[in-house]
C-alpha cells in the first residue's frame, strides 16, 4: 500500500482535496491512502488541470507529484471513460512501476486497468498488454517507440492526456528524438502535464513544444535541501574509502541507508564486500535485468535489506520512504545530482543524514556542490583510530570480493561459451561443413 510518507504535507493551510474541486470517489480513494491533505504542487497544479489547462509543474521529488497528475487524469476519465486515455512518460522502469503502483490504488475502485511499457521486458507480452488497451499507459520513450513502430494495430491516435514526469531527466538520458517521434504521433489536441525538479533550457524548449498556453506552478526553491536534512562531509584518501564506509555504517547501525556509486561494477563489488562483513546490503544499477532491480528494491522497501547501494538510477522519483541515511560514496560529477540523490531522506516531514566522501581528486567536484547549496557543510567527525582498527577485516573482505567477482565472471564467459557452441551445432550450415570435411578426410 502506498502511503502518505512522500507526501509533502502543506502544514500551513486546511484545505482538503474536496475543496480543490476532486470528486467524492477519488477523495475516498486518497483518505484510504491516508494523503489526509493536499500537498503543495497537488494544491496549485489539481485546481488549474481540472479547468482543463496544460500544467508545467516544478517541484522536487517526494513532493506528491503522481497525486497532482492522477487525480485530475482519473476524474476526466469519470467524466468521459475511454480506452489509451493517458500516457505517462518516465526516464526509468522503477519509476514507471512506482506511478502505475499509485494509479492503481487511486483508481481501484473505479475499474482502472494500467499497463507499463519499458525496456527489459519481452515486446511479445507487452504487445499483449496493449491489445487489451488499458487506460493508462506509463512507459519510457524508448521502449514505446519501439511498439508504435513494430506493433501492428497500436495507435496514440486518441490520446487525451500526455504526462512528462521528471522531464529534465528524459532529455538528460537523451530521449529527445523518440520524445519527438511520440508528439508526432499523438494528437494535437490534448492536455499536457510536463512535471521537472529543474528548469533547463533545453525542458524549456520542450515546454514550448508541446505545452498550450501552459500555466505554471512552482513549489521549489531553486537546489534547495530541506531543513531537517543534516548534511555533512567526509574528507578521506582514497584507499581508505571502503574502511571509512564501514566505519559510518557500525557508527550509525540500526538505520536504513541508500549509498551511492558512480559505476554499475562498484555497486556490485561494495554490495558483496559488506555481505561478507555481515551486513544486508544489495545492490541497484542499470546492468541488472529489470526483475533482479525490482526484486532489490522489493527488498529494500521491505526491510529484509538495510542497504541500497546503487547507481543514480535510484536517485529520481523513487518513492522509498524509510531512508534514514544518504551516503555519496562516489560524488556526482553533476551538482544538480547531489540535489536529488540526498532527496531520497528527511521526507515528509522526518529528519535524515547526508554523508557524503570526498578523496583528494574530488575536491573540485565538492566545492561545486557548496557552491550549488550557497552554503558551507561541517565535516563528519570520525575517530581515526577506531576507523584504522577495521583495516585489516575490510582488506580480508576485499579479498574474498575480488575472488567472488572472478568466479562469478568465469561463470558467465563459461555460460556464454556453451551458448555459442549450441548455437554452432544446431546450424544446418555447420552440420553441412563437419560433414564435407569428414568425406574429404576419407580420400
Amino acid at each position: 500500500m502506498i502511503e502518505e510518507d512522500t507526501q509533502d504535507l502543506d502544514t500551513e493551510s486546511n484545505v482538503t482535496f474536496k475543496d480543490l474541486g476532486v470528486v467524492d470517489v477519488l477523495v475516498e480513494a486518497c483518505e484510504r491512502l491516508k494523503w489526509s491533505k493536499p500537498t503543495k504542487i497537488q494544491k496549485e497544479a489539481i485546481p488549474l488541470a481540472l479547468e482543463g489547462k496544460d500544467v508545467i509543474g516544478l517541484a522536487e521529488t517526494g513532493s506528491g507529484k503522481t497525486g497532482a497528475f492522477a487525480l485530475p487524469i482519473l476524474q476526466a476519465l469519470l467524466d468521459k471513460p475511454q480506452r489509451l486515455f493517458a500516457l505517462v512518460l518516465t526516464p526509468t522502469r522503477e519509476l514507471a512501476y512506482q506511478i502505475c503502483e499509485q494509479f492503481n490504488a487511486l483508481g481501484s475502485t473505479i475499474g482502472i486497468k494500467c499497463a507499463v511499457i519499458v525496456g527489459g521486458i519481452d515486446m511479445f507480452d507487452q504487445a499483449l498488454m496493449l491489445a487489451k488497451k488499458p487506460h493508462v499507459l506509463i512507459a519510457t520513450p524508448g521502449r514505446l517507440v519501439d511498439h508504435l513502430e513494430n506493433t501492428k494495430g497500436f495507435s496514440l491516435r486518441a490520446l487525451k492526456y500526455l504526462v512528462m514526469d521528471e522531464a529534465d531527466r528524459i532529455l538528460n538520458m537523451d530521449f529527445e528524438q523518440e520524445v519527438d517521434k511520440i508528439l508526432k504521433v499523438i494528437p494535437r489536441e490534448r492536455k499536457t502535464f510536463l512535471f521537472s525538479a529543474t528548469m533547463t533550457k533545453k525542458v524549456q524548449k520542450l515546454q514550448r513544444a508541446c505545452l498550450s498556453n501552459p500555466s505554471k506552478v512552482e513549489v521549489n526553491n531553486k537546489y534547495k535541501t530541506v531543513d531537517n536534512l543534516v548534511q555533512s562531509y567526509l574528507f578521506i584518501p582514497v584507499k581508505y574509502k571502503d574502511v571509512y564506509l564501514v566505519y559510518i555504517l557500525n557508527e550509525l547501525a540500526g538505520n536504513s541507508f541508500i549509498i551511492f556509486s558512480s559505476t554499475c561494477s562498484n555497486t556490485q563489488r561494495l554490495a558483496i564486500m559488506l555481505r561478507n562483513l555481515g551486513f544486508k546490503a544489495i545492490p541497484l544499477n542499470g546492468q541488472m535485468s529489470q526483475e533482479k532491480r525490482l526484486g532489490s528494491l522489493n527488498k529494500f522497501k521491505s526491510k529484509s535489506s538495510s542497504i541500497l547501494i546503487a547507481t543514480d538510477v535510484a536517485s529520481r522519483g523513487l518513492d522509498i520512504p524509510h531512508v534514514d541515511v544518504v551516503i555519496n560514496f562516489d560524488i556526482p560529477t553533476h551538482s544538480k545530482d547531489y540535489i536529488h540523490r540526498v532527496g531520497r531522506t528527511a521526507r515528509a516531514g522526518r529528519a535524515g543524514r547526508a554523508i557524503t566522501f570526498v578523496t583528494q581528486y574530488e575536491v573540485e567536484l565538492y566545492k561545486r556542490i557548496e557552491e550549488l547549496l550557497k552554503k558551507q557543510l561541517p565535516l563528519y567527525k570520525t575517530e581515526e583510530e577506531e576507523v584504522m582498527q577495521l583495516v585489516e577485516r575490510v582488506s580480508e573482505a576485499q579479498r574474498y570480493t575480488k575472488i567472488e567477482l572472478k568466479d562469478a565472471e568465469a561463470k558467465k564467459l563459461e555460460a556464454k561459451k556453451r551458448k555459442r557452441g549450441q548455437a554452432d551445432d544446431d546450424t544446418e550450415e555447420s552440420s553441412g561443413v563437419r560433414e564435407k570435411f569428414k568425406q574429404k578426410r576419407k580420400k
